[in-house]
């Protein structure tokens, strides 16, 4: 038992937490600092909304509309959409680490890949989310249901509310999503985890805290990453390599122990 919550050891366990919990708190302070000029970023917003248009793919407004005559819907939408950046991920992570070790670190430089992306995203091009533009027909149901917690000057420095482009939601959902679709085993789990990506895309526009061009954002996101994680497992191809149960290396298993950093 001690072998598959430890594979590591206590010491790489303690490290990744503490690489993920410095990583997050910078990503936040970050996030928050680069909030950007509030006019920039409703601009950038009513461009967004331009561009959809122009699309023919301005449909978040109609999308909304539908799921607010539910409260329950938009009410566990809010919950999840507050939650997946954090008690999921966590979770999955954790998940990830302890189930299946020897897929997790090529898992962590890819969601690193992706924060830093995210952040550059946010310092050049601030977006209000459309929940900020209820002249369009959008509702701020996160704002009922959190009761305007994010106002706070604490919350301030660490949330950015301007940080729409990309959708990091819809990042990190792409790229567990495909990672627990590989490695999970009953196909209904497998299914599951194949479409998390299509359904936080839909609690993300319910609760009106992205445009669809967000969500095609985060996706590409989400695709660097994998190029990027790739990149760095040719470095180290015994500790940073995706590895399916089906291709573990003989006599060994997803937690078995492996040098890593």
């Amino acid at each position: 038992m001690r072998g598959r919550v430890l594979p590591n050891g206590r010491v790489d366990l303690l490290r990744q937490c503490a690489l993920f919990g410095f990583a997050y708190l910078l990503y936040r302070l970050v996030e928050g600092i680069v909030g950007g000029n509030t006019v920039v970023a409703f601009a950038h917003a009513r461009e967004l909304i331009s561009l959809e248009r122009s699309l023919h793919i301005f449909v978040e407004p109609q999308i909304q509309a539908w799921a607010t005559s539910s409260h329950l819907l938009v009410l566990v939408a809010a919950y999840i959409y507050i939650n997946a950046q954090t008690t999921i991920l966590i979770a999955l992570l954790l998940y990830l680490y302890i189930a299946h070790n020897r897929s997790y670190y090529f898992v962590r430089n890819m969601l690193f890949v992706g924060m830093a992306i995210g952040l550059l995203g946010y310092g050049l091009f601030p977006t209000a989310p459309p929940r900020f533009l209820p002249e369009w027909g959008f509702i701020d149901s996160l704002s009922q249901i959190t009761h305007g917690s994010t106002n706070s000057t604490i919350a301030k420095v660490f949330f950015n509310q301007y940080a729409a482009v990309p959708s990091m939601h819809v990042a990190c959902a792409v790229m567990l999503g495909w990672t627990l679709s590989r490695l999970v085993r009953l196909r209904v789990a497998k299914v599951f985890w194949a479409l998390w990506p299509v359904f936080i895309t839909f609690m993300t526009v319910i609760t009106a805290n992205h445009f669809l061009i967000d969500a095609v954002l985060g996706l590409l996101v989400a695709g660097v990453s994998f190029a990027a994680a790739r990149a760095l497992a040719a470095l180290r191809p015994h500790a940073w390599t995706f590895r399916t149960p089906a291709h573990a290396p003989a006599g060994t298993s997803q937690h078995a122990p492996v040098p890593v950093t």
